[in-house]
């Protein structure tokens, strides 16, 4: 099966001939070919979007919202479809694969009901007789840029309040995840969405993104992807005046105190940091633990990580599936042998994983590393994978010095008994998302998600604020004085 382009509500072959494997990370099987879109496929995109989008923002917004109520019921129909499609080419076990699918239909449903909504504001005039309002207006053509390891629920946190806003879009999803964006382009199609508002246009980030980027149609650009490349998209959209939105890269620690709940602490570390195999923005890469309850928390960390399955996540007993491909394992395998360097006691994992059942597939096994120092590597730079590092504290202000010593600040959580602590930990935590008695994922669609410093550049996605990235403010005068009044002049 070849995967083309969804351009003006049809599938293009567009220009050029290269294709690229779709491969199962779980085994390494051929799961269809995508085309390697360039500069000519986006610029007809853009054709299309371009003449969509004026009579698309003409549309009310509550009927806008109606073609989102319809996405969402046919999402959920098809959850158990899209689930299995999106573990077979993103390798995250099947549970979370519902779990993603859903987040998207509650997004469609969320952003739907914001169609009768779309909050502007209206204002007391300081001269007689005149009304002022601030109203949403539609930007026009939007250009999405989403990543391979929530293909579908980034995807629409982002497609989704572009619609209901009164824009089109070109979406460029990962190369290594196009089947999602498929199903989700098939599913724009059956709703009836008018051709042109969304477009579909596969290829690699150096030729589609950086095409969509420097395109003069493409009035903003929402990108999520690591914290190097979203540098790179903020540049070049800089030089061409774009309004850019990015989510990128995280070092996100939980913070155990000595009076937590270690049960439900090592719980939390560990779906943090071992769900979707740690390859999340949000994933638990540093355990903040006080001194005195330390040695328990690693004992009881390794007890629970013995019981972990690892394998193919269409397996329902599994608990952790591959990595998504074989340069994120040599990456994350390089950083173990670099903690080992700096002196980090390895507990536990530290291992390509190639034996039996897992052969062919990209697996890594789960791991563990203690007395690791708050400055080494291992402690300050994103991994992206299934490590975890243990830093010792002996309090609550060492354990927010550390966590706020990172250059990146998505989600932070902290496990404590004392509603002191955990007010003072929610104000003092610099990161845009903080959890109390919980891991650091977990977010809900209807509050922003994003965060500070290396991790984003002050826009969210999710929830009403997402609507930020994808409208303008309009500001309304109206004057029925019947004369002309000059605003801080004639208020005498």
């Amino acid at each position: 099966m070849k995967l083309n382009n969804y351009i003006n509500g049809s599938w293009q072959e567009g220009g050029g001939a290269d294709y690229a494997a779709v491969v199962n990370p779980a085994n390494g099987e051929t799961l269809c070919e995508v085309k390697l879109s360039g500069k000519q496929d986006v610029d007809e995109a853009v054709k299309a979007a371009k003449r969509a989008q004026k009579e698309w923002a003409l549309v009310p917004a509550p009927k806008r919202a109606d073609y989102l109520y319809e996405i969402g019921r046919l999402m959920k129909e098809r959850k158990e479809h899209l689930a299995q499609v999106l573990t077979k080419e993103m390798g995250k076990v099947i549970e979370e694969g519902r779990g993603e699918v859903q987040e998207g239909i509650d997004m469609a449903f969320y952003m739907a009901g914001e169609g009768r909504r779309l909050f502007g504001e209206t204002v007391p005039s300081e001269l007689q007789d005149k009304f002022a309002m601030s109203v949403r207006a539609p930007i026009g053509v939007v250009g999405l840029i989403t990543p391979w390891n929530f293909p579908v629920a980034i995807a629409t946190w982002k497609s989704f309040p572009a619609i209901v806003a009164g824009n089109t879009f070109i979406w460029k999803p990962a190369t290594e995840t196009p089947m999602m964006a498929y199903e989700m382009a098939r599913i724009f199609d059956e709703v009836g969405l008018p051709a042109g508002v969304a477009n579909v246009v596969f290829g690699s980030g150096g030729e589609v993104g950086t095409a969509m980027i420097e395109h003069p149609d493409i009035r903003v650009i929402s990108f999520t992807g690591s914290t190097e490349t979203g540098r790179s998209v903020a540049e070049l959209g800089g030089r061409h005046l774009k309004k850019v939105s990015l989510e990128m890269g995280g070092k996100n620690a939980v913070i155990v105190m000595d009076d937590a709940d270690l049960d439900l602490a090592v719980e939390g570390i560990l779906w943090s940091a071992f769900g979707t195999a740690g390859q999340r923005c949000t994933a638990c890469s540093r355990v903040i633990v006080h001194r005195d309850v330390k040695e328990e928390l690693e004992q009881r960390l390794l007890k629970q990580m013995e019981g972990l399955t690892i394998g193919d996540g269409l397996d329902e007993s599994v608990k952790i599936g591959p990595v998504i491909n074989a340069p994120a394992l040599e990456k994350i395998h390089s950083y173990v042998e670099i903690g080992k360097k700096e002196g980090a006691k390895l507990l536990a994992g530290g291992r390509i994983l190639e034996d039996g059942s897992l052969k062919g597939g990209y697996y890594y096994e789960p791991t563990l590393f203690t007395d690791v120092k708050w400055d080494s590597r291992i402690a300050q730079e994103e991994i992206f994978g299934p490590v975890i590092s243990l830093i010792e504290v002996d309090s609550l202000d060492e354990a927010i010095e550390v966590n706020n010593s990172v250059t990146y600040g998505l989600s932070s959580s902290i496990f404590t008994r004392d509603v002191n602590q955990a007010f003072r930990a929610q104000r003092d935590l610099d990161t845009g998302i903080v959890y109390v008695n919980a891991g650091t994922t977990g977010a809900e669609i209807h509050l922003p998600f994003g965060g500070t410093k290396g991790t984003g550049n002050g826009h969210r996605d999710s929830g009403v604020a997402a609507l930020d990235v994808f409208t303008e403010w309009k500001s309304i005068y109206v004057d029925y004085s019947g004369k002309l009044q000059r605003a801080q002049i004639d208020t005498e």
